[in-house]
Parts: structure tokens; sequence; C-alpha cells
């Protein structure tokens, strides 16, 4: 046992230092993953936890659909295997959408961390591999037995001892089997990491376990989020959310319950499942709604199970956002990334001065694929994915930000890697001018990208974009941000969602999302309306049309350029 009575500054300073450890974790994982998505945008997850499978701290890279999923992760391992059964040298892998991070493309990994051969924590992490198997077009799978290899919790080390079958197995599934298996590589080299940090940092303030820091950790997180809590209106508020889905419209709805010292969302109401993949293990919507009320009443709070205790989340078995087994559910994210503005519907009845307007949601990522060479060699071919963004959705008191993942907190991924790794040439990535909503704050720009094939070849374009029929909303007069758009430069039309055969010469246009605004345009700062025009994120005609800038140029004092107001 450790010392009783561990000092306040202490224990704060060994929480510091978990944090230090799990970010150091990721950062780890970052720079040796293979997969694109992780080492250039951080599609990750790394944390800590007690030998009760309780997260101490989380990495702040990563994602929060990653993130708070495996908050849970740890106890179904420990579910799966006794932790008297467990020994130095074990690791544990599984990509289980229900007990993971909603998808298979996810694949986890946790390592029990001993110290003098007794267990005195977890390490745990995920990351995006980019293919295991599978059908290519994310549109078409209705099930979950098409969407590539599915692990249970297995053990992939046992004692120290590489689990060579296992590998084996994962290898043959794959198109790309260098760069999966380096990434489950990276992935045990992360909480190996992880391991080694915690280790010190125990011989460095003499712990022989964490059981007195784990409960001063937990019990403080908890207190303090129950404390921002108690500081709402109590009651309940209710909000829904079309979004484009496939073949027809998905409604969502949820209702949000203030209580002392709880905060409750549930989605009854909502649509039920579908045969198309964006079904969502309820894993998945605890992730994203927690988050959503995290950035809203605890985001000066560090995430750990204490923190997350309070929120709690119910959804009707079997609706899309608690789908049951098989569902197809590879793209869970074009529901998943919903919901936060779903929640903050709910939140700005009771809160307004504190809710974003909607924003873009679901991050527009796109893949390509097709032969590395013209004419093509049988089995040479490349798969490359690329993360982009639309707008965020004003705030009361700013601006949205443009060209972000919220709330993802997946980063854009830069054009030269997504080049380097295909024959795909990108002609055009800019902001979209005017596809912010207008506002007294305005939302935040999306992008507009253009791109086609470098070599005398077709290539597949990959999308599952949403914000197409549905634009996000502004509120309290602000005006919504712009639609989404996918297309051919000739003109013609491409459906959201799919796998799409690109012919030679044609170039894709993509152009995302911008987020709504909050507020009358015409009480926007003369400041930043100018500030807006000077840089292109707005037009001479939105600057005259929606928000007055022209008009009231002409009652301004003749010393002032009108040339500074018509340009952009």
């Amino acid at each position: 046992m450790s010392e009783p009575g561990l000092n306040l500054i202490d224990k704060q300073i060994m929480w510091s230092r978990l944090i230090a450890v799990v970010e150091e974790q990721a950062q780890t994982l970052q720079r040796t993953a293979f997969s694109t998505i992780v080492r250039e945008s951080g599609d990750l997850a790394a944390g800590v936890f007690d030998a009760q499978g309780r997260m101490l701290a989380q990495a702040v890279t990563g994602t929060p659909g990653h993130i708070n999923s495996m908050a849970l992760a740890v106890g179904h391992v420990i579910d799966h295997y006794h932790i008297q059964a467990m020994q130095p040298g074990d690791v544990f892998i599984h990509n289980d959408p229900w007990m993971g991070t909603g998808h298979t493309n996810d694949i986890s990994l946790t390592t029990p961390c001993f110290r003098d051969d007794v267990l005195v924590g977890f390490l745990a992490c995920n990351s995006h591999i980019m293919d295991i198997g599978g059908l290519r077009d994310m549109s078409a799978s209705t099930d979950v037995f098409m969407e590539g290899l599915y692990l249970p919790i297995l053990k992939i080390v046992d004692g120290g001892v590489l689990n060579e079958s296992l590998m084996a197995v994962i290898r043959a599934n794959t198109r790309q089997p260098v760069e999966t298996v380096g990434d489950v590589y990276s992935l045990m080299n992360c909480n190996d990491v992880g391991c080694l940090r915690l280790l010190e940092m125990m011989d460095e303030f003499g712990l022989e376990e964490l059981d007195e820091l784990a409960d001063y950790v937990i019990d403080t997180s908890r207190a303090a989020v129950k404390a921002e809590i108690a500081k709402l209106p109590k009651g309940t508020w209710h909000a829904s959310l079309m979004v484009d889905g496939q073949a027809e419209p998905v409604e969502l709805k949820a209702s949000l319950t203030v209580s002392d010292g709880n905060i409750h969302v549930d989605y009854s109401g909502s649509a039920g499942m579908t045969r198309n993949n964006f079904n969502v293990p309820f894993c998945y919507t605890l992730a994203y709604t927690s988050y959503a009320l995290g950035c809203i009443i605890a985001r000066d709070i560090p995430n750990n199970a204490g923190s997350l205790e309070p929120r709690t989340v119910s959804a009707p078995e079997g609706s899309i956002v608690n789908a049951i087994k098989p569902a197809a559910v590879v793209a869970r994210h074009l529901i998943g990334l919903m919901l936060p503005d779903l929640v903050f519907g709910c939140l700005r009845q009771a809160i307004p001065d504190r809710v974003p307007a909607q924003g873009s949601g679901v991050l527009w990522n796109f893949g390509a694929s097709g032969p590395k060479s013209s004419p093509p060699r049988f089995g040479e071919e490349y798969i490359v994915g690329i993360v982009t963004t639309g707008g965020m959705g004003a705030l009361p008191f700013r601006d949205g930000l443009s060209a972000t993942g919220f709330p993802s907190g997946v980063r854009g991924g830069p054009i030269e890697i997504f080049e380097s790794m295909s024959t795909v040439i990108v002609w055009r990535k800019e902001y979209r001018q005017d596809s912010g909503g207008a506002g007294s704050m305005r939302g935040g720009l999306g992008q507009a990208i253009e791109m086609e094939n470098g070599i005398d070849e077709p290539f597949y374009f990959n999308c599952a974009f949403e914000r197409i029929k549905f634009a996000p909303r502004g509120f309290d007069n602000g005006l919504d941000g712009a639609a989404g758009y996918v297309g051919l430069r000739s003109g013609s039309t491409l459906p959201g969602k799919g796998r799409h055969l690109i012919p030679v010469g044609e170039r894709v246009l993509i152009m995302s999302p911008g987020g709504g605004g909050i507020g009358d345009p015409k009480d926007r700062d003369r400041a930043r309306i100018e500030a807006d025009l000077r840089n292109g994120l707005i037009s001479a005609q939105a600057a005259d049309e929606i928000y007055g800038l022209k008009a009231e140029q002409s009652n301004a004092s003749q010393t002032e350029p009108v040339r500074e107001y018509q340009h952009g």
C-alpha cells in the first residue's frame, strides 16, 4: 500500500502527471501510425485506467467518439478476461463495434500494467485502420458482417509472446497488410510507452498502487460536474433534427432533463434502425452525447470516469441511435456526429447564451482508390483517405470557426500527403466564400475542393456526406449556413453517399457546408464586416444585400475609400 493521506498538492501534481502520461501515449501512437487519418488527423484515443477499469485520464489528442467510448472498453476486457488470469506482457485486442468505438475500422488495444507483478492499472488506446477488408463502397453494406474483419476481445500478446496466428488472420483480411499490421504494432507500442511512464511516475512519488489517487481524481471530477449542473435551470427540454439519410431523411429526437446533480438525455422518438450502414451502436451515441454536454457544462473539467458519471443517456433498443447486432454500422459517424447539434437544440432553450448555432457536424471525409500506373497492373493500386471539414456554428459571443472538425476534434489532413500517396491532383482547396451563415456572429465557412486524376485512368471517389439536403440552421435571426454539394465540373451532381467512378479528365467538386449564424446580420459590427470582405470570406454582394454595408457606406464620409468594400 502507498503511504496514507497523500496531501492535496501531491494529488494535483500526480493528476497532472497522469494527463501528461496519456498525452505522450497518444503522441507516440500518432507519430508511429501508418494510417494517414491517424498520423495526420489524430483519429485516435489513449487513456490510463485504474485496476478496477475506471478511466483516470485521457489524452487531449484524439476524438470524442474514440475517447468517450474507450471509457467503457477496459470494463469489457475485464468482463471477458478476469483480472486474476492476467499477467505481465498480456495485450488484448478487439474491434467489436458494440464494445469499442461503434465500427470495425477502429481497433482497440488494452494492456494491463504491472508493478512488481502486481496489477496497478491499464493503458488503453484505439485508432482508425484504413482497410480491414469488406466492401469498398461505404454506403453498400447492409449488415456488420459485410464491413470487414470482426475481432472479438482476444489476447494478441500472451505473457510477452505474440499470437502469430491471430496476426496472420489480421494480415490476410486487409488489402494493405503492411500498413494494417504496422498500425497494430503502433497501438501496442503506444500502450507500452504509457505503462512505462506510469510506472516512472509511481516510482517518483513512492506509490505502490493508484487507489487513493484514483478515488481523488474521480470524486473531485464528479463533484465539479455536479456543481456545474446545479447552476443550470431545472426542467426538461425537447428538440428534433432532420438529417439527409440515404433513400429518405432521418429524424432524430431528444429530450434533455436537468435535475439535482444529474443531466440526462433520452432519444425516444428517434427513427428506427435502417438497412443502410449509418446505424449507431449505443457506445457511440453515449460518447458524442457526453461530449456535447461536456462542451457546455464541463469544458474545464478533465475527462475521466468521475466527470462522465453525472451525464447519462438512454435510447430505445433498435432505434438508429441504439442499433443492435448485426446492424450495418460502418458509417455510424453520419448520425453520431449530428447528436451534439440535437443536444444543443435542447440546451439552447435553457441557456441560450452558451450554445452555438448548428454547424456542418459530420466530417466531409473522402477517399480515393485506383491503379498506381497507366496502363494498370493487377494488384498494384492505392487506397487513401483524407479528412476535410465544414464550418462550425456561430456562438452568441463569437464567430464560428471555419474549416474545423467540430464536434469531432479530428484535424483536416494535408493535401500534400493525400497527393503523395495517390495519383490524384487537388487543383483547389480554399474557403467557400459566403458559406458561413450571416448574423451578428457569423457561422464558420466550409471549403471548396476540386480534384482529378493525374494519370489517364479513371479513379474511384468514396464519400459519405451530410448537410446536403438540410443546411445548418441559424438562430435568433441569424441565417442558415450553406448546404453542402458534391458533383462533377461538367455539371452533374453526385449523390452525397457512395463510391463513384470518376472518368479520365473529369474533376470532382466538393463544397462542404458552412455553420449557421446567430443574431441579425444588420447588427454585425462594421469592422467585422469590413475584415470579412477584405479577407474574401464574404462577397461584395453579401456585404451589400445581407449586411447592408454598401447602403451604409453611401451615407458615410467621402474620405473613406469605397473600393475597400467592393472587392472580394
